[in-house]
């Protein structure tokens, strides 16, 4: 794991982690609810390889109302990132008939995707509605951008 953040940028605290994770989301062009995480302790990225992790005090679940779905997010979260695309990640599960089930990839056709795919670890996915993961905002602009 050393390897891979190599030449980091890092970040720590919850503010500082915080606006990053929301910066690096809409960089991706994801929007911002699709990782709710809160109390980060610690966030960097390598720039040359697209290696991201996030780090909070302790696990996490949130529920999607849009999407009706329940999320784990573990201690740390990690991803290889490109804009529109999350791969290989760890820390995020979410509950399937009784079971939690890794997510292993995220991903958007492009920023005017109607739907963002998740993949889940046994090669199983589903797409949901972009604006189920947006904020109050985020809708607002685009439907002003449409």
């Amino acid at each position: 794991m050393a390897n891979e953040r190599a030449g980091a940028e890092i970040m720590y605290g919850d503010e500082v982690c915080r606006r990053y994770s929301i910066d690096l989301l809409e960089e991706l062009g994801f929007p911002k609810g699709v990782l709710p995480l809160k109390d980060f302790v610690e966030c960097g990225r390598v720039r040359h390889s697209g290696f991201v992790w996030i780090k909070q005090n302790g696990p996490y679940e949130h529920f999607f109302e849009g999407t009706n779905t329940h999320a784990n997010y573990a201690t740390q979260i990690t991803a290889y990132i490109e804009k529109y695309k999350m791969t290989k990640v760890t820390g995020i599960k979410i509950k399937k008939m009784m079971m939690w089930v890794p997510i292993v990839e995220m991903r958007m056709e492009n920023e005017k995707s109607s739907k963002i795919y998740f993949k889940t670890s046994v090669g199983v996915g589903k797409s949901f509605p972009v604006t189920s993961f947006m904020s109050d905002e985020e809708k607002k602009y685009r439907k002003q951008s449409k």
